[in-house]
């Protein structure tokens, strides 16, 4: 079965930025598990993964378009320091903010005495990335699976 559209796919990945290690790696853990044709990974990746099948493996470079986008200057927020609640924070560090929106990965660029100033850009944005995959599975999605808009059970998701 060739991924298209509404398939499940399990896959493993390495990804780091073109060029340079890599710095994240789902190997020796439970494989991805994505429904395609729904927003669940980055487009770049989505699309070379159409036409795949079960036991290939490939390599392929995201530009930062189709990546987490391009950096955005002024993208700057100032946050009150009690909703990072007790964890010791640095200039350059990543932190995961509990937004209204989900979580939100930022970095922290200056700690005040009460405030925080951080940067909204996704901290892989400008990055152009270098993914290596393994695809494990091809599946045909569930009808409560399409509903949803995103893969139940191993790897996937759990209501």
């Amino acid at each position: 079965m060739k991924i298209e559209k509404d398939c499940v796919v399990r896959f493993h990945y390495t990804v780091g930025e073109v060029g340079q290690p890599a710095t994240e790696s789902s190997q020796g853990a439970e494989p991805l598990a994505i429904m395609i044709g729904h927003g669940n990974i980055i487009p770049g990746l989505e699309n070379a993964l159409h036409g795949r099948e079960a036991g290939e493996t490939f390599a392929v470079d995201v530009p930062a378009a189709e990546a987490y986008g391009e950096r955005r200057d002024g993208l700057t927020q100032r946050i009150a320091k009690k909703h990072f609640g007790d964890q010791r924070l640095l200039a350059g560090m990543q932190v995961v903010l509990q937004t209204e929106y989900g979580p939100r990965a930022v970095t922290i660029e200056k700690v005040g005495m009460s405030v925080v100033d951080v940067d909204l850009n996704h901290p892989m944005a400008g990055k152009s990335l270098h993914f290596d995959i393994e695809v494990v599975e091809v599946r045909a999605a569930s009808p409560e699976e399409l509903e949803h808009g995103h893969v139940h059970g191993d790897g996937g998701h759990h209501h």
